[in-house]
């Protein structure tokens, strides 16, 4: 008996030193959140048009994304309805000028858009900006942008999901709850970070500490 209890003890000690602690695997699961307010991406003609020949953008912070930053520079948006000063621009400078607001911020400014991938910009409402130098009047470019995940393709393996999926992510807490229709946007120029409006944070207390998880 002593010989089979000798064996057992060894063998639950082997299962034991390979397992994961379940807290430790749920960890390994989980995604941080980046939380933004209403900014916008700008071309070099139109950084020129508002700011100046040949301007340059004034970085004062990195982003989580690689290679992006926060810019000193802002502008106000006019819309048919009213404006929102101090727009934060965020670089480097795109092909196309981008405008991502808030869903609220639609009917401030009188501008009717849908949610969008950051991109996506074909069939969209221009808006008026205003710069210390200029005005741009743009053709297109105005987003709601839709929540999505940004990973490397690693990651995408490691979630099991694929780049242009579409998942459901579980929010913890006491106003908590589920988002539906968060797009997976896997690259190699990316880095994991779940990305929501601050409207959209408000609605479940979410914040730049806060982390999520697929249940697709």
């Amino acid at each position: 008996m002593d010989k089979y209890e000798a064996v057992l003890k060894l063998l639950l000690e082997t299962l034991q030193a390979n397992q994961t602690p379940l807290e430790e695997k749920d960890n390994n699961y989980e995604i941080p959140v980046g939380v933004s307010n209403r900014h916008l991406h700008l071309s070099q003609d139109d950084l020129n048009e508002l700011f100046g020949e040949g301007y340059q953008l004034t970085k004062i912070k990195d982003l989580s994304q690689p290679g992006q930053f926060a810019c000193k520079e802002t502008v106000i948006l006019c819309g048919p309805k009213g404006a929102i000063e101090k727009v934060r621009i965020l670089g480097p400078v795109r092909s196309k000028t981008q405008v991502e607001i808030l869903a609220g911020d639609c009917y401030k400014l009188g501008v009717i858009t849908q949610p969008r991938l950051s991109g996506e910009l074909q069939g969209t409402p221009g808006i008026t900006l205003v710069g210390p130098q200029g005005a741009v009047q743009t053709k297109e470019g105005v987003i709601v942008a839709q929540r999505h995940i940004h990973m490397t393709p690693e990651d995408a393996r490691h979630f099991s999901v694929y780049d242009g999926q579409s998942v459901s992510v579980k929010v913890t807490g006491l106003r908590g709850g589920i988002y539906n229709n968060v797009a997976i946007r896997a690259n190699d120029s990316s880095a994991l970070e779940c990305h929501i409006d601050i409207e959209e944070a408000n609605a479940m207390n979410i914040n730049s500490h806060s982390k999520v998880k697929i249940i697709k």
